[in-house]
């Protein structure tokens, strides 16, 4: 009897030592998340959090928005990320429970008949439970693990949903700027060369030539405004915005080309040992493997429990002992759940293997991708643009001296849409390649899909000449 006292008092002890952590393993979270997109994120539990986020992010909407202050709005404001912070709850409360052991039951029964009273009284305790709690509580911690590095992999999505969200809104308002400068331009040389027709002065070729370039002008604007619109939309829905918060203003242009391109070293590498979801590859195979562990120690004992039984009957001596419960592989003996377990880690290893391998080549594609942006993007800026523009100046110093005719000045002037339009898509690809090589490095699979949306040349639709 004091033996099973003894016992029972020390799994107490066990018990007592499980308990919850301060902030949820909401901690762990935020610094996975600093680490990859230089902002942390927090868990909103109480409606003061809720308040505080949403003054936050009022008192950043006030500015005009930048990438970062984007990012951070996504954060404060994001639902479904919150709700993966609910899921890193529920992960701890199994960590917790599997430090704890399960509640002895207790038994009574009482008979009564011909003058005596029977009654039965027991305590059991699961002592299986209590051999494997060392496995099964690390096992629920790498369960747990799992559940932050699964919180900082949404966050670390939802960051490059904003920054390439941000991206394309910026530049398609620039873009719709410049396709009003060039429709006003259209509806000049439009103009002038109708009343030039009735004049005589100007053939009907040359006339619907420039009627031709009023009406792509048109078109092409009708485009870019709804652009502007869907991309500000797509940017709203990575913010989470509704209601009055959505009159924020965006900044004129989008940031400049960084003075040098950037040569990461030992990428592959890094995206092996950092991203996150080949962290969670890694550690989906290990807690596969202690759980295969935990299935080998039980494979033969699947319910041993023990317990104070005590026995009183009317007229006889009071009767004490104990009681062992015990389920006997007679047709089970425990084959089936090994085996389903080994299957699983060989599963779980595989799948490491693909995830690390991808990693790998979604690093090379992405460093690509982001180079040749970058190359593309310096070679609008320092080759196409200053030689359109030279050779705008020059043409007007040919019109001013009467050498060529305003026709073939506004010609010129329709030559440089390609180039300018080139030049704004392009500085808006870099970024957003920028974006998907700093995710496929340390966060996740950038999804890759080509340099932003398709420009029209791209899409095979003819430009104006």
């Amino acid at each position: 009897m004091m033996r099973l006292t003894i016992a029972a008092a020390a799994a107490l002890a066990l018990a007592g030592c499980a308990s919850f952590s301060p902030d949820g393993g909401a901690g762990q979270v935020s610094e996975l998340t600093r680490e990859r997109t230089g902002q942390g994120v927090g868990f909103q539990r109480t409606a003061s959090d809720v308040d505080s986020a949403a003054a936050r992010v009022g008192e950043l909407l006030q500015q005009p928005l930048t990438a970062d202050a984007a990012v951070e709005i996504a954060f404060l404001n994001n639902r479904g990320l919150q709700a993966s912070f609910s899921e890193l709850g529920i992960a701890e409360a199994e960590r917790v429970r599997a430090g704890r052991l399960a509640n002895p039951r207790l038994s009574f029964g009482r008979l009564a008949g011909g003058g005596i009273t029977e009654v039965d009284r027991s305590v059991v305790f699961d002592l299986t439970g209590l051999l494997t709690m060392p496995i099964a509580n690390e096992v629920a911690q790498r369960q747990l693990e799992q559940a932050q590095y699964q919180a900082a992999f949404e966050a670390v999505g939802i960051a490059a949903e904003a920054r390439k969200a941000f991206f394309a809104a910026v530049a398609a308002q620039e873009l719709a700027r410049y396709a009003e400068q060039v429709k006003l331009a259209a509806d000049a040389s439009s103009e002038l060369a109708r009343r030039m027709l009735q004049a005589g002065n100007l053939s009907r070729l040359q006339q619907m030539r420039e009627q031709s370039f009023y009406a792509d002008a048109t078109a092409d604007l009708a485009r870019a405004r709804h652009q502007v619109v869907a991309e500000r939309e797509r940017l709203i829905r990575a913010l989470g915005l509704s209601g009055e918060s959505l009159g924020f203003t965006l900044p004129e242009r989008l940031p400049d080309l960084p003075s040098s391109a950037l040569e990461p070293k030992d990428a592959e590498q890094t995206a092996v040992s950092r991203r996150l979801d080949v962290l969670m590859a890694k550690r989906d195979a290990e807690a596969t493997a202690k759980s295969l562990g935990l299935t080998k120690t039980t494979r033969f004992i699947n319910v041993l429990d023990v317990g104070y039984a005590d026995k009183r009957q009317t007229g006889e001596a009071r009767q004490t002992g104990y009681e062992i419960e015990l389920e006997l592989p007679l047709f089970d003996f425990g084959s089936t759940r090994t085996a389903r377990a080994e299957a699983m880690y060989m599963q779980a290893v595989h799948r490491t293997a693909e995830v690390a391998t991808n990693a790998r080549s979604e690093v090379r594609e992405s460093y690509s991708a982001y180079r040749t942006a970058y190359d593309l993007a310096r070679h609008y800026r320092d080759e196409l643009v200053p030689l359109r523009k030279r050779i705008s100046d020059e043409n007007m110093l040919r019109y001013n001296g009467m050498l060529t005719g305003v026709f073939e000045l506004l010609a010129d002037a329709r030559d440089q849409v390609n180039s300018v339009t080139g030049a704004v898509e392009s500085l808006r690809d870099f970024w957003i390649a920028d974006t998907d090589l700093q995710s496929a490095l340390t966060g996740r699979s950038p999804n890759l899909a080509g340099f932003g949306a398709p420009s029209k040349s791209a899409a095979g639709e003819p430009r104006a000449h």
